[in-house]
């Protein structure tokens, strides 16, 4: 099995990302489960309206994955959140690095209103919870570049035998305390990564035990 993950470059004047420095500790990741290994590719992508979904069509194409994480920012979040739904529309609150700014602009024109995660979303919060990672299910990936590759991705998979969502981190230790200091929420990209290969493990083994009917079960998580 072959899961792809990606992460952006910095933006907003940012020197880091901490969707791509968890990507990069994953590149290359083997991860066991009880009747598969699964090796992991990362691939960093543009923090651009106009360029981001080319490059995540690219990397689909290139490496053919069964899984597909992608992997984004989230200024403020205390845990690793798993989204549940991505909606066809762009309203930028800053400019992307490209300096464009699109208000209430569709994703893809003619496509649907939401598309849902087809991972186990529910499944994987519970495996990291498990283990002692914050974790939650999110209900808005927000309207910037992330919901729009998040957007992008499920419509490029629709129909597809592939398993894809988007997660949102929160900042890197680093970032919290160049902003307002250390007790602004953050998460090490260590441990970032080790909640993340526990998440994917819990994906394949809901694959394994064709449970991915569970991404979208009633009730919350928090």
């Amino acid at each position: 099995m072959k899961i792809l993950v990606t992460g952006f470059e910095p933006f907003g004047g940012e020197k880091l990302n901490p969707s791509w420095e968890v990507a990069r500790l994953l590149d290359a990741l083997d991860i066991p489960s009880a009747q598969m290994t699964a090796t992991i590719v990362a691939v960093k992508l543009p923090c651009s309206f106009s360029a981001s979904l080319a490059a995540l069509n690219l990397a689909l194409n290139t490496h053919q994955p069964q899984v597909v994480l992608a992997l984004g920012q989230a200024d403020g979040r205390s845990d690793i959140s798993v989204e549940r739904v991505a909606i066809n529309v762009c309203d930028a609150r800053i400019m992307d690095n490209d300096g464009q700014q699109p208000i209430d602009v569709p994703v893809i024109e003619g496509a649907p209103a939401a598309y849902f995660s087809t991972l186990p979303i529910k499944t994987m919060v519970q495996a990291m919870k498990a283990q002692g990672f914050a974790a939650g299910v999110s209900q808005t990936a927000g309207t910037f570049v992330c919901n729009q590759v998040f957007f992008g991705l499920q419509h490029a998979l629709l129909g597809e035998p592939v398993y894809s969502g988007f997660v949102h981190v929160p900042l890197l230790p680093e970032q919290a305390a160049q902003r307002s200091g250390p007790s602004l929420p953050s998460m090490s990209a260590e441990v970032l990564r080790d909640g993340l290969v526990c998440a994917l493990r819990a994906v394949m083994e809901s694959i394994e035990n064709d449970r991915a009917d569970l991404k979208i079960s009633g009730g919350t998580l928090s």
